[in-house]
């Protein structure tokens, strides 16, 4: 990441910590590399879990796979 996307990136994230988490797990994605359609939407469902995610990332996984692979199964409905 260049110094010129991680400065892009600060002044959209801001200079201190998110006030909320869903704010705080889009950060972190977007400065993972996913693109901001995806942060937006794993960073809204608490069901991903964001540090494994971030590791698949960080071991070369793409993040649409990442996603993928760590998609939360759909919970089933009771009788």
């Amino acid at each position: 990441m260049t110094m010129h996307e991680v400065s892009r990136l600060s002044r959209h994230c801001g200079s201190g910590p998110p006030l909320d988490v869903a704010a705080w797990r889009r950060c972190r994605l977007l400065e993972a590399g996913f693109p901001a359609g995806l942060a937006d939407s794993v960073a809204a469902d608490r069901g991903f879990d964001l540090h494994l995610l971030l590791e698949l990332v960080d071991r070369g996984c793409p993040p649409e796979l990442a996603v993928r692979i760590l998609s939360p199964l759909p919970r089933a409905e009771a009788p």
